[in-house]
């Protein structure tokens, strides 16, 4: 029997191992400085209390973690909405496999949705690439986050791939407890959402069964996150123009810091999740699908209910019939809401202050392609 001591290099912290690593934690000053940021209005000695008496990952997830994003959600969007949770059995655990917006409230987001609707929260898939500080990696494992490996040697990429897989068929199937990860590696930076063959390739590393039994196993929930504007969008176009002017450009450290502040504290405007309906019966005719052929057809399978699970706002509609230069979708919008878009597109263009016409068509593209995923064309 497999237990958590065989997947102490990736797993999340524990019950009895939290008051350790709050102990380490309060020697860190880039976290006392974090923690000023965050809870400016909580004294440290007083924060670091609280901390000391906490018993739980749960307590702390709720205690801490939960208001700090409703604070989030009030400041920085108009409501976070949520479809189709009530369909899902808080006694079971799901994958909830998504497309991927925002690095940091994805999950966070989702894990508030699963507390509201009577689940616990879910264990959250992180590239060890975000992992910039020892004490970012603490505090994300205390929040039930599981490292993903990026960037090994092929032999040494396939057993980390094996390990992964292990741990979230283990947490699933004798923890029961749910996980999200995203779609595909990294965010979606052009809005055209995929699930990408790897991470499936990946999930069934561990299975022992027939290919639609060991997904079955696995309980796949396809999720659509739709937030009105992505905080991070001039970001992204940015970062086309960069790899545009030098394919060989990569973001830094830096750069994923500031992405993950621009997501918290950016704009976002309506934000939409929509969990849709567990991955059952129709895995049943994949089975006589050779191997890549299976999961070619998979990944459709969850690209269609995260497609049409979508939720599109007014923006996604102008943006598509700007880059189409019709009125397609004139009636899904108003005047105001043209201006009201067109006013957000300018404002983030001139943050950057560079090829203007390049972000401006990166960014249509960017709020196009969930309406031409949707419409299928």
């Amino acid at each position: 029997m497999v237990t958590d001591q065989y997947f102490d290099s990736i797993r999340p912290y524990r019950d009895n191992e939290m008051t350790e690593v709050f102990e380490q934690l309060m020697n860190e000053e880039s976290f006392k400085k974090l923690l000023n940021f965050l809870f400016p209005q909580i004294p440290i000695e007083a924060f670091n209390k609280k901390l000391l008496s906490l018993q739980s990952i749960n307590e702390f997830q709720i205690e801490v973690i939960y208001p700090y994003i409703q604070q989030v959600i009030k400041n920085t969007t108009q409501g976070v909405t949520a479809e189709g949770f009530e369909n899902l059995d808080p006694n079971k655990s799901y994958i909830f496999i998504s497309n991927h917006r925002d690095i940091v409230l994805d999950s966070a987001f989702l894990n508030i949705l699963l507390h509201d609707h009577g689940h616990d929260t879910c264990e959250i898939a992180i590239g060890d690439n975000l992992l910039i500080y020892p004490w970012i990696t603490k505090l994300v494992k205390l929040n039930k986050s599981f490292m993903v490996k990026r960037n090994l040697p092929a032999r040494q990429m396939l057993q980390s791939s094996k390990l992964l897989s292990e741990y979230i068929r283990y947490n699933l199937t004798q923890r029961n407890s749910s996980v999200w990860i995203a779609q595909r590696e990294g965010r979606s930076k052009d809005g055209d959402d995929r699930t990408q063959s790897s991470l499936l390739k990946m999930l069934n590393l561990s299975g022992d069964k027939t290919f639609a039994d060991n997904f079955k196993e696995l309980q796949i929930v396809p999720l659509s996150i739709s937030y009105e504007y992505d905080p991070c969008d001039y970001l992204k176009a940015h970062e086309f123009l960069l790899k545009k002017q030098n394919p060989e450009y990569k973001k830094t450290q830096e750069d994923d810091l500031k992405h993950m502040g621009a997501g918290i504290k950016g704009r976002k405007g309506r934000v939409n999740f929509k969990a849709g309906t567990p991955l059952n019966g129709e895995l049943n005719t994949l089975n006589s699908f050779d191997k890549n052929e299976q999961i070619n057809k998979l990944a459709e399978i969850i690209d269609e209910q995260i497609h049409n699970n979508y939720k599109l706002w007014p923006g996604n509609f102008i943006a598509a019939d700007i880059i189409n230069n019709s009125n397609k979708f004139a009636d899904k919008y108003t005047k105001e809401d043209l201006n009201t878009f067109n006013e957000y597109i300018d404002e983030h263009i001139s943050r950057l202050n560079t090829d203007a016409k390049f972000i401006k068509d990166s960014l249509m593209e960017m709020y196009a392609n969930p309406v031409k995923n949707f419409f299928k064309g």
